[in-house]
């Protein structure tokens, strides 16, 4: 075994610096979604109700910060979508799922996406594997429903991506219409129709 380094295990955070990082995570998100990304790192560690040197413990920079609410907004999304599946069946988990993407986070997600798009930050780029994570999802929504009867055959998973896309861009236009429109169109996604 000469010289060789074994590569220790990361060792799971205590669980108030596990709390600390949730919460500043939180504060990021909805810190950047309303107000963008220009917001001090220091600001955000006020409002999380931490100090500075805890953020920056757990994010050593703004970038890295970034990355980590996208990277947790998109486990989220697809940890919801999975959790669809058992509580409204799989019949109905991916109406479900789109309603709430574009009814419940649409609003504050735009947010987000808009004020990362602002300061040049690609979302595709700061978390490769975050598309592929929500296409599996979708896809698994999507395949559960069509087994079941009650999603059309004749669709696929970037089709609905297409569509939810859209829907969201809907919701930023007129969120006043966005829950009616959104029934439309979920409607129309439904097997029979």
């Amino acid at each position: 075994m000469g010289g060789e380094q074994v590569a220790q295990p990361a060792r799971p955070l205590r669980a108030d610096a596990a709390r600390n990082r949730a919460r500043v995570l939180e504060v990021a998100y909805d810190t950047f979604a309303a107000e963008g990304l220009s917001v001090p790192i220091d600001e955000i560690a006020r409002r999380a109700g931490v100090g500075a040197g805890t953020v920056y413990r757990h994010f050593p920079t703004k970038e890295a910060l970034f990355q980590a609410v996208i990277q947790d907004r998109m486990r989220r999304l697809v940890d919801d979508g999975h959790a669809l599946l058992e509580s409204d069946g799989r019949g109905e988990a991916l109406f479900s799922f789109l309603r709430s993407i574009v009814l419940q986070w649409g609003a504050t997600d735009r947010g987000l996406v808009d004020a990362l798009a602002g300061s040049g930050i690609d979302i595709a780029s700061a978390v490769p594997d975050a598309e592929e994570a929500f296409l599996a999802v979708l896809g698994e929504l999507l395949g559960a429903a069509q087994e079941a009867g009650t999603a059309r055959k004749d669709l696929d998973v970037r089709e609905v991506k297409t569509i939810l896309v859209g829907c969201q861009a809907m919701e930023a236009y007129n969120s006043a219409l966005a829950e009616r429109v959104t029934d439309v169109v979920v409607d129309g996604l439904r097997a029979g129709r």
